[in-house]
């Protein structure tokens, strides 16, 4: 496993468990539960309410996004980077928002691409897609919260 404060360029991996602690500062959001998704290419994140707006001009999109069970959802904007035809994991094909964002995986930070997708029915609010995972992280699927446990015990993880 490489050391905490490695970077991911080295050539050393860090290995992370099928279910993490994710930063997503560009969004204001700590500790939010991933799933790791070495099948799903782009990483998604929990949103409803998905509406297109216009900022300055440019494409944006509007969401609401809630980090907990029992919390009222909040609503966020960010800047449309793409629109893109995404496979589910049931099979159905559907176009989402994609907007660019900041992830951490403890001290490693870099900007990646999410989707906007309605998770309701799903375990995680985020899951983290091959392309993130590719900066240096190997994801050991026997273990989870290996870079620190939640706080909330409670959680769901199937």
């Amino acid at each position: 496993m490489a050391a905490g404060g490695s970077k991911p360029r080295s050539g050393s991996k860090l290995e992370i468990g099928w279910c993490e602690m994710v930063d997503v500062p560009s969004l204001g959001l700590s500790h939010v539960h991933a799933k790791m998704d070495t099948g799903a290419a782009t990483s998604s994140i929990h949103a409803t309410r998905i509406k297109p707006i216009v900022r300055d001009g440019k494409p944006w999109v509007e969401f609401w996004f809630r980090l907990n069970a029992g919390e009222k959802p909040k609503r966020y904007e960010a800047p449309v980077i793409d629109r893109r035809m995404v496979r589910s994991s049931n099979g159905d094909t559907q176009e989402r928002y994609v907007i660019s964002a900041q992830f951490c995986f403890g001290k490693r930070c870099w900007n990646g691409q999410l989707t906007l997708a309605n998770r309701r029915s799903m375990a995680f609010p985020l899951l983290i897609g091959r392309r993130t995972l590719r900066r240096g992280f190997l994801v050991n699927s026997g273990r989870r919260w290996v870079l620190g446990k939640p706080a909330n015990q409670g959680h769901t993880s199937t």
